[in-house]
């Protein structure tokens, strides 16, 4: 079997830009399945689409401007990051037993609870001032 660039390990990233629109979610979650598929790391990928589209979902649905979907592995690690054009930070997750009582905010729960690691930070971007949220997923390999 050839070796993948993955197995390799060499490391790789993908930015996908987007606009303030919620058709733009399952464009970047079908984007991330076929960047995984690609890259050998099928067994990230439910984990990772989920991930994704809770942190995309965050970016369109609470800011105004622009978003983009962020996708870098590097030394077994996949780090999955959304940035929108609102600087605040992020509102704290809650736990995993208020998710039934939330009518909103389940998205950073279910971040926190499926993946290795999260957080966020300001970071502008062509101009904008805004926020990258990130998480991080491992390779089970």
């Amino acid at each position: 079997m050839p070796e993948t660039e993955t197995e390799s390990g060499d490391s790789w990233e993908y930015s996908l830009y987007i606009p303030n629109d919620l058709r733009a979610v399952p464009i970047c979650r079908r984007t991330l399945r076929l960047i995984l598929t690609a890259h050998g790391l099928i067994t990230l990928v439910d984990t990772a689409e989920l991930l994704a589209t809770e942190l995309i979902s965050n970016a369109v649905c609470h800011t105004k401007g622009p978003a983009a979907l962020r996708v870098r592995w590097s030394a077994g690690v996949l780090r999955i990051g959304a940035w929108d054009a609102d600087p605040e930070p992020p509102e704290p997750p809650g736990t995993l037993a208020d998710i039934t009582d939330l009518e909103a905010g389940r998205g950073l729960i279910l971040v926190r609870t499926c993946a290795g690691l999260w957080g966020w930070q300001p970071l502008s971007r062509h101009g904008n001032r805004g926020k990258y949220v990130w998480c991080e997923l491992t390779s089970a390999a």
